[in-house]
């Protein structure tokens, strides 16, 4: 995706866990899969402490995003649901000038509306699959990697009828991802329905999806 946009994409990790035991090799993971995708990370954040609104603030002004992902609000992990509390309370202490595309994710918890469904060529599904392999002790645990393609299926066969239509026909592509496409703008959340609500494999798919909006 970096590569598709030339746009610096930048992994703010707010929490490595509740596990304690855990949490230092979690940040060592995520650093080595961001260096595999070519993402950065956001400075000074080898700490382990979760973030509080007030730094996700200082974070949004230093880099000025022009989108923001994160998780849906019933994305039913406690920590998703706190990041997505989070970020919401730093938005809204931003300056009124300060705007951006705001990008929910889901994982844990699908989302009952999502507005654009992104299809994902083959070549992507397996760029995410070695770069989740990179979270080697949380891949022990649940083999997230494995199952990621036929979760991807699946959210095309959700986000036919969701994002398309009760009743549309699937799309011909075999892997999606679902999000919640809104703009932060004046202070606030402002609802934004893309342009092409279901976006095919194909160049610069990405961009005219998640950032050419108007």
């Amino acid at each position: 995706m970096s590569q598709e946009l030339g746009k610096e994409i930048i992994n703010i990790p707010v929490t490595f866990g509740s596990n304690l035991a855990r949490q230092a090799g979690r940040a060592q993971e995520l650093a080595q899969a961001c260096r595999y995708l070519g993402w950065n990370l956001h400075p000074g954040r080898d700490g382990l402490q979760a973030l509080e609104a007030g730094e996700v603030m200082a974070a949004l002004t230093a880099h000025q995003p022009e989108a923001i992902f994160f998780p849906h609000e019933k994305d039913w992990n406690s920590r998703h649901l706190e990041i997505n509390q989070l970020l919401k309370s730093a938005l809204a202490g931003m300056p009124k000038d300060f705007s951006c595309h705001i990008i929910e994710t889901e994982y844990w918890g699908a989302m009952s509306d999502p507005n654009l469904m992104v299809a994902g060529s083959a070549e992507d599904v397996a760029e995410l699959i070695a770069a989740t392999s990179f979270h080697q002790g949380e891949v022990t645990r649940n083999p997230y990697h494995l199952s990621l393609p036929f979760w991807m299926q699946d959210n095309v066969r959700r986000g036919s009828e969701l994002v398309g239509g009760q009743g549309q026909s699937a799309p011909n592509f075999t892997f999606a991802t679902l999000y919640r496409l809104n703009e932060w703008k004046q202070g606030r959340l402002r609802d934004l329905a893309p342009k092409n609500r279901i976006n095919s494999a194909g160049p610069n798919y990405l961009s005219e999806a998640l950032l050419g909006i108007s």
